[in-house]
């Protein structure tokens, strides 16, 4: 065996929310943390996320006049996730959530704020919530990180503006009504002209929003504690001391190195979702191999768990979280993925359809329940496209995909082939090659009620969420209007996934397990690398991060247990 290079008391592989949030409550507690990513930059898929994170009960949603009660998240979850596997990890995350908010707030640089109106996401169950339930990051001003700024993941460049400016939840309704409203106008004014001041000193904008502010704050919560990231290494191997996980065998550059760890290891790497192996194992086939997550996310977490005796939760009704996604390619060349998330499926005046050209979901349903239906329709072969549908008038309002609302010149999109044009529908089904009686007969079905507001076939705008994610201003429903208008358009969409649920099997601290539900003494796994405790459900908005950073929590002050260098001010600010 070799010998241990260096020794710290918590070594954290990955940097995504998980991983940062378990280093910073680690070296919040007076642990000497050491934290390894494997690419040039922290922030993980978290960077390009929107950002939010479920926790029921939170302390947060006093401040936007709701109240909620861990017996009714309990009984929202049994309908959601009524799977019995993990019910004690749900347990965890339900008692523990609001306590890791109330720490992370105490103790770091993580603000969170309560989004008042974002319904769950299947807000006819019992103990559903209208909205607080969800929390999302307060913007953070990205200079502030100093040089750090330039090891923070930028956003997708899709989901920004200009080059490079971000914008929040509340600024987009604004820069839709531009030449509309004088408001509207000075708000999108000041945007801009902050933005191109913040140009002058950056090769991006620094007010920093959703997942990008998330993990900015996790990355400032770091470097306030000196906690040392490696970057660009990958970790190797598990070391053992007989039983028990001892540190890490990383190779940085042309060399391995023995590092210690005093306390443990904790596994963070974001799952499995570009691993082509353990894809084909887990993953439906109809499910292609289409991911809108970073690339970093191989599996290193689980071929490490495994080494080390590790047992993987494979208890899950979906093995990913699912988004509809379209593809396309940027000026440099390299191929973009467009997660469909809420930006467009839920608008009046778009469908979906199969490759036979059929309806087959409701279009305003959260985007997992959206692909899942994809799943279940199997379009006759992987990798097959299915299609959105929409008129010019829907472009121009609310945009498609990457193509962003009061767009112009949609030329180079339709050149590209990403976007397909045509004069009528028939002609439109042609070019996807669709059977033209097939597509005209289904916009004419959907048209019929349409007109009048309604969607007798799926019921589109039928609960607040599908409503919250429609446009308010269209009436009667803000989910529905007719496709009319010449020249008619279609977009590929695929199924993709947004993480993988498969993981390692952990007790309710957040301890790696083997297959005898003995622990693996030493070892930790968060985020993605951790089974889900849904089951690969997807109950609401912020599903995965509210576990990543509960249990990164619930890792980070497990380890550092009986520490004499803890802050006993600190803990009181949670504990009281």
């Amino acid at each position: 065996m070799m010998p241990a290079q260096e020794t710290y008391d918590v070594i954290v592989v990955g940097a995504g929310a998980g991983g940062m949030t378990a280093a910073a409550v680690a070296a919040a507690e007076g642990l000497r943390v050491l934290v390894i990513e494997k690419t040039a930059f922290v922030g993980g898929t978290t960077a390009w996320s929107g950002g939010m994170v479920w926790i029921p009960a939170n302390p947060k949603m006093k401040e936007v006049g709701l109240s909620d009660s861990v017996t009714d998240a309990v009984q929202y979850l049994s309908s959601t996730v009524p799977e019995p596997a993990n019910a004690g990890l749900r347990a965890a995350f339900l008692a523990r959530g609001p306590e890791a908010v109330a720490y992370l707030e105490a103790n770091t640089d993580v603000r969170l704020q309560p989004v008042k109106a974002y319904p769950d996401y299947y807000p006819e169950r019992l103990g559903a919530m209208p909205g607080g339930r969800v929390l999302e990051p307060v913007a953070f001003d990205g200079t502030r990180l100093g040089a750090g700024f330039a090891r923070l993941r930028a956003p997708l460049p899709e989901f920004t503006l200009f080059g490079g400016m971000m914008v929040n939840r509340l600024d987009i309704p604004h820069l839709r009504r531009v030449g509309k409203s004088l408001r509207s106008t000075l708000r999108a004014a000041r945007l801009v002209s902050e933005y191109a001041l913040q140009r002058l000193r950056s090769p991006r904008g620094t007010t920093l929003h959703l997942g990008n502010a998330l993990a900015a704050r996790l990355y400032a919560s770091l470097l306030a504690r000196q906690v040392e990231v490696l970057f660009s290494a990958d970790v190797a191997d598990i070391s053992m001391q007989g039983d028990r996980v001892s540190g890490v065998v990383i190779r940085h550059g042309s060399r391995d190195r023995l590092i210690a760890a005093r306390r443990g290891v904790v596994l963070a790497t974001g799952g499995f979702s570009h691993d082509a192996v353990l894809r084909k194992r887990f993953f439906p086939s109809a499910a292609g191999l289409v991911s809108a997550t970073n690339t970093a996310g191989t599996g290193d977490g689980i071929r490490l768990a495994a080494a080390a005796g590790a047992a993987l939760n494979t208890d899950a009704t979906s093995p990913a979280y699912w988004v509809p996604a379209s593809l396309f390619r940027r000026p440099d060349g390299s191929r973009g993925i467009f997660p469909h998330t809420v930006t467009d499926r839920a608008k009046p005046g778009v469908i979906a359809v199969n490759a036979a050209g059929r309806r087959f979901v409701n279009e305003a349903l959260s985007y997992h329940e959206f692909v899942l239906a994809m799943l279940r329709d199997g379009n006759g072969e992987p990798d097959r496209p299915f299609y959105l549908i929409c008129d010019r008038q829907f472009l121009w309002a609310y945009g498609l995909g990457r193509i962003k609302p009061l767009t112009r010149g949609v030329r180079r999109y339709v050149a590209s082939r990403e976007l397909i044009e045509a004069p009528d529908i028939a002609q439109l089904a042609e070019k996807i090659g669709v059977k033209p009686s097939t597509l005209s007969a289904t916009v004419a079905s959907y048209n019929i009620g349409a007109k009048e507001g309604r969607d007798p076939e799926f019921g589109r705008g039928s609960t607040i969420y599908q409503r919250h994610l429609g446009d308010a201003a269209h009436r009667p429903n803000p989910c529905v209007a007719p496709i009319l208008r010449a020249p008619f358009f279609a977009m590929r969409i695929y199924p993709a996934d947004l993480g993988t649920a498969i993981g390692m099997k952990v007790d309710a601290q957040g301890r790696v397990l083997r297959e005898d539900g003995t622990r693996v003494a030493g070892l930790y796994a968060c985020g993605n690398d951790m089974g889900s405790i849904m089951n690969g459900n997807y109950p609401g908005p912020g599903i995965t991060l509210g576990p990543a950073l509960t249990f990164g929590y619930i890792a980070g002050r497990h380890l550092a247990e009986g520490t004499t260098t803890a802050s006993s001010a600190a803990r009181a600010s949670v504990e009281l």
